[in-house]
Parts: structure tokens; C-alpha cells; sequence
């Protein structure tokens, strides 16, 4: 669909341009795409119907009165336009929401957040974070990928799984550097990498590192539809506040510190004696006796 001047229309005015004419049921799928295009990549007709309490025959004609012929072209226009978001495009589609309001501008951060939660408590949701799970617990290390702004995300997630009792890692450098970071790679690894739209030279060589030596993956992304994301054995949707909005990366540590709860309390014993003996270590390094 293209609007004045051959541009072609993006999906978010889409949902605006139609919203009046909607049925309600219609209305919250489309709404909902539009605010988790991450998840929506990941998700069939039947799991998208399940998440807005409707039915697949309800995400089908959803899809197809916003235009498209069927949800693979709906999926391939959301990763599209996931790829042409640029950081000063969504801070300034933010701040004309927002206006100069200061209180406005806290609300939507708190409105968004309040949004993630209710997405990450949904039955799918769970089942995503129970499969990561089972892939990261039986690993004898976990390393964490995360560069540029996810850098100190991943260091974040290897401290509170290495605080949790699990041997861990961060894989948080880039270009040549993480070549050595990769030398310590071994069998009996697994693999938590977050990556966001396209697959980067680093991400390529970490994927393919990790094929050669057999080792697990976990990828949270945005674009949960891509090659690589279908060369994970799990995926979580790593959604980054509202669609074409400022990047906010709570539900990604939300989602990731759950799942590092989850790996401390398979193993209760290991993380509390993990934390006993952080506790003497700081006692000896501030000279306590």
C-alpha cells in the first residue's frame, strides 16, 4: 500500500487510519501488533489470538483488513520496517507524543513497562522463557553476548547468573577483540546472545563459532523472524518499549532476570553458597576479619 508520492504507507498508520472503522476485536489485534512487533514476528495466527483473547480467525481477517494478503507478508513488512528504525527517528517520534510534559514523559516510560509486564505474564511468554531454560540449565558456563547498548545489559546478566551459582561469562566486545573472547568457546557452553535487527558481523561469527563446537542458543531479538533466529533452539522477543518509540529495555531485563532466578532456583543449594562466599571475599578485600 503506498500513500501521497509512491511512499509506501509504514503499519502503524495502518492501525491509526482504520482504528475508527474496526470492529473492537480487531481494533486489539491490530493494536497489539503494533505495540509488540518483536513478538508478533514470533508468533502464528493461533499465538497471536491466544495473546489478545480472540481467535485466529480474528488475527487473519485483522490482517488482512489492515491490507496484507496474509500474516507472512505482515511479518515480512514488521522485520522491514524494524530494520529502518534509526535511534533518532523513535526519540523524536517520542517526544512529539510527549510534547514538553515532563509528567507525560515519565507516564509513557511507566505505561509501556506496565504493558511488558502484562506481555511477559501471557502463556506464551512463559512457555519462551521456560524453553530458554532448558537449554541454558544443563550448560556447565553460560556466556552472555551484548554489544553497543546491550553491552552492559549482558554484563549485568552474567553478574546476576554468576551471583546465582552458574559459571559465566560476557561476551560484551566488539569486532576484533571478541575474536579472543571466542578462543575460551568450549563444548559444554551455551550461548545467551542478544541481538537486534539485522545479523551483524559479530553475531555471524558467534553463530557460526557456536554451530562449529555444538554448543546452544538462546537469542533474544526484535527480530524474531530472521535467519538467525530460526538457527536458535530458543527464542525471546526482545522488545524495547513501544514500536517506533525511544528504545526502553526493561521487559528484556525483566525477562532475562526471571530467567536467572529461574536457573538460581533449580540449583537453590549452589546460589546460596555462592552468596555466603561473596560475602567472606568482600569481608576479606575490606580488611574485615
Amino acid at each position: 500500500m503506498r500513500g501521497k508520492a509512491g511512499h509506501e504507507i509504514v503499519f502503524a498508520d495502518r492501525v491509526a487510519a482504520a482504528d475508527a472503522a474496526f470492529t473492537p476485536a480487531i481494533r486489539r489485534v491490530a493494536r497489539f501488533i503494533d505495540g509488540n512487533r518483536a513478538l508478533a514476528l514470533a508468533s502464528s495466527a493461533v499465538e497471536l489470538a491466544a495473546l489478545t483473547d480472540t481467535s485466529d480467525a480474528t488475527v487473519v481477517r485483522t490482517v488482512q483488513a489492515l491490507g496484507y494478503a496474509g500474516i507472512a507478508e505482515l511479518k515480512q513488512v514488521l522485520a522491514r520496517e524494524i530494520d529502518k528504525r534509526t535511534p533518532a527517528d523513535n526519540m523524536r517520534r517520542t517526544l512529539q507524543e510527549v510534547g514538553a510534559d515532563t509528567a507525560q514523559a515519565i507516564d509513557a516510560v511507566l505505561d509501556t513497562h506496565a504493558e511488558a509486564i502484562a506481555n511477559l505474564r501471557t502463556p506464551e511468554m512463559r512457555d519462551r522463557l521456560m524453553a530458554a531454560f532448558r537449554v541454558l540449565r544443563p550448560a556447565s558456563r553460560i556466556a552472555v553476548f551484548g554489544i553497543g547498548p546491550s553491552a552492559p545489559i549482558a554484563d549485568y546478566v552474567a553478574g546476576m547468573l554468576r551471583r546465582g551459582g552458574r559459571r559465566c561469562v560476557a561476551l560484551d566486545v566488539s569486532g576484533i577483540m571478541l575474536a579472543d573472547r571466542l578462543l575460551d568457546l568450549a563444548a559444554g557452553d551455551a550461548l545467551l546472545i542478544l541481538a537486534y535487527g539485522r545479523a551483524y558481523p559479530e553475531v555471524t561469527a558467534l553463530f557460526e563459532e557456536a554451530r562449529r563446537l555444538g554448543l546452544p542458543v538462546v537469542l533474544v531479538t526484535d527480530a524474531a523472524d530472521s535467519a538467525m533466529a530460526k538457527a536458535a533452539d530458543a527464542v525471546l522477543p526482545g522488545t524495547r518499549g513501544r514500536a517506533d518509540r525511544v528504545a526502553l529495555h526493561g521487559a528484556t531485563l525483566m525477562a532475562l532476570e526471571a530467567l536467572a532466578l529461574g536457573l538460581a532456583a533449580a540449583d537453590a543449594s549452589a546460589a546460596v553458597a555462592t552468596l555466603e562466599r561473596l560475602n567472606r571475599l568482600r569481608d576479606a578485600v575490606a580488611g574485615k576479619r
